[in-house]
């Protein structure tokens, strides 16, 4: 069953439209990406979705149900966004920035302490710096307090935007590694994403260009697209 399905979606900023009619449905439990070149419309698809930017045409439906609503509401009802360029608080420590992630469900103490524990569990090296302060982790440190701090409002759907951006390989990899875990543990993932590499783990993968979607399939069967191809390596 899709947990969301977004038909002939339209928005942008101002008078300057973006999305030109996407169509996508991610199912309950999946792991999905949104791939794309800089300016295709990917960040704007997932601001929509999570309310900060107004849909000017088509529908989205969450739960089978169409969705509106503020920013606040959409958190509540289990749509949480990890936005690009790892906004941390940097003058907070690891675990200030984590409880507050957790707002919308501050007053229950118990669902906030096993919700820390969760992300202790995928993000050991966030227990080891809790007291830290944000501003003196690394970037791939940050990325993970940035996802991190997303978990805590117990996410349905997860929605994380540019998750390997300016990451080395090798942190990218651990970046995607610890999303497959997250995804695994029960929360749907729609992932948006200029590195191709994560199409390997990926269920479902969604290409778009100028605004719209032009591929979608199985994330495998994406990789071995020949538009693709010619599209993220040149062949």
């Amino acid at each position: 069953m899709a947990l969301l399905e977004v038909e002939n979606l339209r928005a942008g900023y101002g008078s300057v439209p973006v999305l030109h009619g996407v169509d996508l449905a991610v199912e309950e439990g999946s792991n999905a990406v949104l791939l794309g070149l800089n300016g295709a419309g990917k960040s704007t698809t997932l601001m929509t979705l999570a309310g900060l930017l107004p849909v000017t045409g088509g529908e989205i439906r969450y739960d089978g149900e169409v969705l509106k609503g503020p920013p606040g509401a959409r958190v509540r009802a289990g749509i949480v966004l990890v936005p690009e360029g790892r906004h941390v608080f940097p003058a907070l420590t690891v675990k200030q920035n984590l409880r507050l992630g957790a707002w919308t469900i501050r007053r229950d103490a118990r669902r906030l302490r096993g919700n820390l524990r969760e992300v202790y569990a995928i993000f050991p090296r966030l227990e080891e710096r809790a007291d830290q302060l944000a501003g003196t982790l690394s970037g791939g440190e940050q990325q993970m307090l940035a996802i991190g701090r997303g978990m805590m409002s117990s996410p349905r759907l997860l929605l994380i935007d540019e998750a390997s951006l300016g990451l080395s390989p090798k942190l990218t990899e651990q970046v995607f590694a610890a999303v497959k875990l997250i995804n695994q543990r029960g929360t749907t993932v729609l992932m948006v994403e200029q590195n191709a590499g994560v199409l390997a783990q990926a269920d479902t993968a969604f290409v778009m260009q100028q605004g719209r979607i032009t591929v979608s399939g199985s994330g495998a069967d994406t990789l071995g697209d020949e538009a693709v191809k010619a599209a993220y390596f040149g062949t």
